[in-house]
């Protein structure tokens, strides 16, 4: 791959916040960048060596008259630096007209930077860029492409990316060229043989994979997924029935934990591949430990997705707090008293079977089939639990509130 070119940079996301404006030299925008330089000294272009964007804020010029701007220009030119950026607004109102003259007839790029972006957040973010693509450039043994596949998706799930083409520069280095027909789908799991599953999924789905190991010792990826897998146009579900089969294949067990974010388009901003990737992340820890809803498949692996724990999410968010846990149980007892009490008193299981047949659109045979027991005796159950709550259960009005507290019931007595 070539090296970072100046029009590259300037589309970074630290540079849009700058909101710069090309006023001239547009021609030279494709020039190869070597490093990001801030100077207000005057006599800079001697010490520079070439291919420099320079960062100033005029202040080397305000002072100076009309000839010296210009041969400030002619000089930096010589040296073959790829660009200026004038940062306007503090020392320097507007751009000195003869500063743009003479960069026109040099061919030299001239930027305006008409936001305040502290200097050093433009040179870390760009520099650490042109590093970047240099090292991806040679060619590397598989354990150090990990460390970059790595690298990659901590940052697209941190939000710390730099720009979009920076994104798809380093995922195309990586093998990971995106498809904007696809849609991607964040994916963290554990278990010895997540690697391979994941592996596996994506050739099931004739997508793309890429993944590492992570800091936290998980397994973390990006799915690709083509439109319409197998006829359906839900990638979230297509992904997790991929896994499942891979996983059976894999006989992979109770050791297994895959968590799926939600879908984004191909053609989305790296931000919502980045959200999807959090997601999922969060959903794995909330998978690791809570106590799942209801009964799920394949050998004891638990293939869950975001959607499927958003409940979860939102009930503990970034962990339980006295005040968080003291509103829950307020939830659980007013909505749930009387199933608590019963149970409490006969062994029963009708709080779990509430919440199944809830989450299933009370539907009794999608309900009876979970929950391992006959239509009669789920019925059973049903007007047992109506007779306590004195209520229908499918009814509209109190279904959310029902199923909510079912939810906080189960995540508080996983935190007892």
């Amino acid at each position: 791959m070539a090296a970072l070119t100046l029009r590259e940079i300037l589309s970074f996301d630290i540079l849009g916040e700058a909101a710069p404006e090309i006023l001239c030299g547009g021609k030279g925008l494709d020039r190869p960048v070597r490093w990001v330089h801030s100077s207000e000294i005057y006599e800079i272009g001697p010490l520079l060596s070439g291919g420099e964007l320079l960062l100033t804020t005029g202040l080397g010029l305000a002072g100076a008259d009309a000839g010296a701007r210009r041969h400030y220009v002619r000089e930096l030119a010589e040296r073959g630096v790829a660009g200026i950026a004038v940062e306007l607004g503090r020392t320097l109102m507007e751009m000195p007209y003869e500063l743009v003259d003479e960069s026109r007839r040099r061919g030299l790029p001239l930027v305006a930077l008409r936001a305040v972006v502290p200097f050093i957040r433009i040179a870390e973010a760009a520099n650490t860029a042109i590093v970047t693509q240099s090292l991806t450039d040679r060619p590397h043994p598989a354990h150090d492409r990990d460390g970059r596949v790595a690298a990659l998706l901590v940052e697209l799930a941190e939000g710390t990316v730099l720009s979009q083409r920076d994104v798809l520069a380093r995922a195309r280095a990586l093998d990971f060229a995106v498809d904007r027909t696809h849609r991607l789908v964040g994916v963290a799991a554990t278990g010895p043989a997540a690697s391979a599953v994941l592996d596996r999924a994506a050739d099931l789905l004739g997508g793309r994979l890429l993944r590492a190991a992570v800091p936290d010792g998980s397994v973390a990826a990006l799915l690709s997924i083509p439109p319409r897998v197998n006829g359906a146009v839900d990638a979230v579900r297509a992904a997790q029935g991929a896994v499942v089969a891979a996983a059976g294949e894999a006989a992979a067990g109770a050791a297994l934990t895959v968590a799926l974010g939600p879908a984004a388009p191909g053609e989305a901003a790296w931000s919502r591949w980045g959200e999807s990737l959090r997601e999922a992340r969060t959903t794995l820890t909330l998978a690791l430990s809570v106590p799942v809803a209801e009964p799920h498949c394949c050998e004891g692996a638990l293939v869950t997705s975001s959607r499927a724990l958003a409940l979860e999410r939102q009930l503990v968010g970034d962990g339980l707090t006295p005040a968080s846990r003291d509103r829950m149980a307020h939830l659980v007892t007013r909505a749930l008293g009387p199933l608590l009490e019963w149970e409490a008193a006969h062994p029963s299981d009708l709080v779990r079977t509430l919440e199944v047949h809830l989450r299933n659109g009370c539907s009794p045979t999608r309900t009876a089939a979970l929950l391992h027991v006959g239509r009669q005796s789920l019925y059973q159950r049903l007007e047992r639990i109506e007779s306590l709550l004195g209520l229908p259960v499918g009814e509209a009005e109190a279904h959310a509130e029902l199923l909510l507290a079912c939810c906080a019931h189960r995540l508080l007595r996983a935190g007892d």
